[in-house]
């Protein structure tokens, strides 16, 4: 069976993946010239669906909590399984105990165990929870990393190609995000930035719970942090806005103050592609099937968007050989 893949963010890159080991021969197209510059490129790269659950639907634990496994399984060495600890301010407590109530799989910790587990913070925070099952990957790694397999898997790569002009293909999967024409989608423009300082060292993500901007920050190599992320409805592109950039370095100082002096290495926008319900949908039409309104949470939840488009696929077909073997059945009786 020949599959073009329609987009190479991570939800192409996955549905490439998942086709291609269940024997098709995959093409992806993508319009950029190069791996990122999509929303998958500002991606915070948390595999935590029980945080996510304290504003999102279950379905969002349903399906991203073997999100960590995947990625481990297919890119050894991609994922750090660490956990999520969350903070706050003795004075937003409220903050914490209402984050608590809204999800699970989280274990209160004190003082003392939070400054075992991120001796930086020592005496900055009295209370927090931490989430021990969860995991976090650099996005931009894995992106790399999975592109880099897909070839080595025989994947043909079309950068800088219009897919609505390549023909010949038997199925398509559509993975543009905001760019596939459908009107249900919204876009939720998230603003990051990342920082660079030696001064502090960070073993997991970390959210600090603020009522009016909490922000997580997620360690990556070379002393560098993504700080994250702003949620607006809009669909602009343009760079990040000063109150922003404000309120992110802000959340960041009040985290740790040696991010004051850190270096802004990079600050980037990404639009979300989401669905009023901010849930994830695959949706047919004749031999196209679209996996859009990943939301916030694309790493998370592809790998299993992925495997259930890649299964309908399969299943079609297998439904069809059935279909014929009893049609011919029904001849030879």
């Amino acid at each position: 069976m020949r599959m073009l893949v329609k987009g190479a963010g991570v939800a192409g890159l996955t549905a490439a993946f998942e086709l291609a080991v269940r024997g098709a021969t995959v093409t992806v197209a993508e319009t950029r010239h190069a791996l990122g510059g999509n929303a998958s490129w500002f991606a915070g790269g948390m595999l935590a669906p029980w945080c996510e659950c304290e504003s999102a639907e279950q379905p969002v634990l349903d399906l991203g909590r073997d999100a960590a496994d995947w990625w481990d399984a297919v890119l050894p060495g991609q994922v750090t399984r660490a956990g999520t600890l969350v903070v706050a301010a003795p004075r937003d407590a409220g903050e914490l105990d209402r984050f608590a109530s809204r999800t699970s799989g989280h274990r209160r910790v004190d003082e003392d165990e939070i400054a075992l587990l991120e001796p930086d913070l020592v005496g900055r925070f009295r209370r927090g929870l931490l989430f021990p099952d969860e995991a976090h990957l650099d996005p931009r790694q894995a992106m790399a990393a999975l592109h880099d397999k897909l070839a080595a898997m025989g994947v043909e790569f079309r950068f800088g190609a219009d897919a609505r002009h390549i023909s010949g293909f038997d199925r398509q999967i559509d993975c543009t995000g905001m760019a596939a024409e459908d009107d249900g989608l919204r876009g939720v423009r998230g603003e990051m930035l990342i920082l660079r300082t030696p001064d502090i060292s960070l073993s997991r993500p970390v959210r600090l719970l603020h009522p009016r901007f909490p922000l997580y920050v997620v360690p990556r190599t070379d002393h560098r942090f993504m700080v994250g992320a702003t949620m607006i409805e809009s669909q602009s592109t343009e760079p990040v806005t000063a109150r922003s950039m404000m309120e992110l370095l802000s959340a960041a100082c009040a985290l740790h103050p040696a991010f004051g002096e850190a270096e802004i290495v990079e600050a980037g926008v990404g639009v979300r592609p989401a669905f009023l319900d901010n849930l994830p949908r695959i949706e047919t039409s004749g031999n196209t099937v679209a996996i859009n309104g990943l939301y916030r949470h694309g790493f998370l939840l592809a790998p299993a968007m992925a495997r259930q488009a890649a299964e309908l696929f399969f299943n079609q077909d297998r439904t069809k050989e059935l279909a014929h073997e009893t049609d011919g059945q029904r001849r030879g009786a």
